[in-house]
């Protein structure tokens, strides 16, 4: 008789639906909680299949996104810096941001000016700046540091020096004393010249501008700014400049600054040339001009480039006419 029982128990299991006593015996309340405690329970199994994947794949992916994540940073900062840049050596003296020249003794003499403390003060200050911003630049573009920083930054060795000349571009831009009471070089005041020189100054500024900006993506904005570095280390690429022609890597050593005509008319070409402007159009041309060590073959390499560029911009607008 009990075996019979036990037949008929087990078939009208078998036969019910699942959840049917959840459906109509409610729970008691007491037993709620625990009951939610047991679901919750019954879940972490199914979690703990899944971690086990993902931290892996997790762990993998860590070293390439704190590289990524760090050239961008790089990236970003030098971007902000370049257009702080153009705003300092454009924007402020062509527009009036910085005055030139004030007050009943701005066009005191030369002579007089060295032996004034207020010119003499800020202008040994705005030189110091600028010295820094040289001896970094130079100093960190040496073989030996640039060796130093691979062997314990690796690949972010060039996102590193990009952020460093960003941080102290922006110190001297921020820090910088302009002098209103100095002597002026030149000083367009008079009409007409007062309206058509800052005018002309004006277009000469954007089309420098707009001739940098086009360089920098001949010459491969991204590895300037240390971004292709990362990224063909990620995939597995190796270093950008093991890819490049020997004629490419002899215009690199030969080429430092690839904008030196283009920032010398920014940095000349003003209405009212003061004495913190001298100083710095001065100071950045030497620099630039000790930089800049072009040769023909550098020129026809540059050349066909150019037209390589614009080839492959081109073709888009070929096939449209087709």
């Amino acid at each position: 008789m009990p075996a019979l029982l036990r037949v008929e128990r087990q078939r009208r299991a078998a036969t019910r639906k699942p959840g049917w006593r959840r459906a109509q015996e409610p729970s008691p309340p007491g037993l709620e909680s625990g009951h939610g405690r047991g679901k919750r329970r019954g879940l972490r199994p199914r979690e703990s299949q899944t971690l086990p994947f993902l931290h892996p794949l997790l762990v993998a992916m860590a070293p390439a996104l704190l590289l990524v994540s760090a050239a961008l940073a790089s990236f970003i900062l030098a971007f902000g810096t370049g257009v702080e840049f153009v705003r300092f050596t454009s924007l402020r003296p062509l527009l009036g941001g910085i005055p030139e020249s004030a007050g009943p003794d701005a066009h005191q003499g030369w002579l007089a000016a060295l032996q004034d403390q207020s010119i003499l003060v800020p202008l040994a200050w705005d030189l110091g700046l600028l010295l820094l911003f040289v001896g970094q630049h130079s100093l960190m573009a040496t073989e030996t540091v640039k060796a130093w920083m691979s062997r314990y930054f690796g690949v972010l060795q060039r996102s590193l020096y990009v952020a460093c000349t960003a941080l102290t571009l922006q110190l001297v831009m921020r820090s910088w004393e302009p002098i209103s009471r100095g002597p002026v070089l030149w000083a367009a005041q008079a009409e007409p010249w007062a309206t058509w020189v800052p005018l002309l100054c004006f277009v000469l500024h954007v089309i420098s501008w707009l001739l940098i900006f086009s360089i920098l993506l001949v010459f491969d904005y991204a590895e300037l700014m240390g971004l292709k570095q990362v990224y063909y280390h990620v995939l597995g690429l190796g270093e950008p400049l093991a890819l490049k022609s020997p004629r490419a890597l002899r215009l690199f050593s030969h080429l430092r600054h690839p904008v030196c005509v283009e920032l010398l008319t920014v940095l000349w070409v003003v209405p009212t040339l003061g004495t913190d402007r001298l100083l710095l159009a001065l100071l950045l041309t030497l620099y630039l001009g000790l930089a800049h060590g072009l040769d023909q073959q550098d020129l026809r390499y540059l050349r066909a480039q150019l037209q390589r560029k614009l080839r492959l911009l081109s073709r888009p607008q070929d096939w449209e006419a087709e």
